[in-house]
């Protein structure tokens, strides 16, 4: 089970599981990908980006530059339910 901290949102998961199933994205990519799995997954691509950065300040993603993003070790752990989110603060 994850363990979730009060920062972390849906679309937070939602991002980190695509990109750990379908590799680096940037943030527009993403949202195209996820409206094409589902009108439930209809994000707008500035909301992911900014979610992508939240995510980027905590050590759950990684901007390799180009607003490319990437999963980190941390991010594969709390997808795993390995880490509890609630326990790493903003960088």
């Amino acid at each position: 089970m994850r363990k979730h901290a009060s920062w972390l949102t849906q679309t937070d998961e939602r991002v980190l599981e695509f990109i750990r199933e379908h590799g680096n994205h940037p943030p527009t990519a993403i949202r195209n990908r996820l409206a094409e799995i589902g009108d439930d997954l209809d994000y707008s691509a500035n909301h992911i980006g900014m979610r992508c950065r939240e995510l980027d300040d905590y050590g759950l993603l990684e901007n390799l530059g180009g607003g490319t993003y990437a999963i980190t070790d941390l991010g594969e752990q709390f997808l795993d339910g390995e880490f509890d989110a609630g326990d790493i603060e903003s960088n």
